[in-house]
């Protein structure tokens, strides 16, 4: 994180208790400043100072109310596949009261049409702590749809636990891997080359890898010149 200390965003002024049907993730409370810090960046990098952003696996909607009020200009698609989770975002949705946030959508990565129906392109995808919490295939439907939904100068933004390019980076992630592992099998780290190498069957090039906080790890996603026709 920077030396600056980032204005506090939205969730942080909130009691989650006075927020009927509002669930709270103390991680999300952790991270967002330096998230938000570092989204800034890749958006700035990108040329985006407006557009429509679709978030994927919003769940608790803590991370997007606090995106809306960050970047107000960007129309936020928050979504999720689990019913008490979009009924959480729904929650803080109501309770901002951003006029830069739709109603969340049921999306399941996991199901090949999950793309019918929304509207493209988009100017930003954003996943927090998505792709190590799920199946491979999950991140395969995630870089499909990014190589498809994405605007010619749109970015993908990832943030999670990878291991990159094979360094596990600390004993930690290495730890939190197996834990994973023995939740569900299908889960666990994920490695930025296989992850970069799934991007490019997408149309896709890895604009950035940053080194985050905790261990953490952004990766910033956009299409590649030479699938655009």
């Amino acid at each position: 994180m920077s030396d600056r200390d980032p204005q506090p965003t939205f969730i942080k002024r909130l009691d989650a208790a006075n927020v009927p049907g509002a669930r709270t993730a103390p991680a999300a409370e952790r991270n967002q400043a330096v998230i938000i810090e570092t989204l800034r960046g890749a958006l700035d990098q990108a040329g985006i100072v407006q557009g429509r952003a679709l978030e994927i696996a919003s769940g608790t909607g803590q991370h997007v109310v606090a995106f809306a009020e960050a970047f107000p200009d960007i129309h936020w698609q928050p979504s999720d596949c689990d019913m008490p989770a979009l009924e959480s975002i729904t929650a803080w949705r109501d309770h901002a009261r951003l006029g830069n946030i739709a109603a969340p959508l049921r999306i399941d990565l996991g199901e090949p049409d999950w793309r019918a129906g929304l509207d493209a392109p988009v100017d930003l995808m954003v996943a927090i702590n998505l792709l190590h919490i799920s199946p491979w295939e999950v991140t395969q439907g995630f870089l499909a749809g990014a190589g498809r939904l994405l605007s010619e100068t749109g970015i993908a933004f990832v943030y999670g636990c990878f291991k990159r390019d094979g360094d596990w980076i600390s004993d930690s992630n290495r730890a939190f891997d197996a834990n994973l592992r023995g939740n569900d099998t299908r889960w666990g780290v994920r490695d930025t080359a296989d992850v970069t190498a799934e991007a490019q069957r997408h149309g896709l090039a890895v604009r950035e890898t940053i080194a985050m906080p905790a261990n953490n790890t952004v990766m910033v996603f956009g299409q590649n010149a030479a699938h655009i026709v």
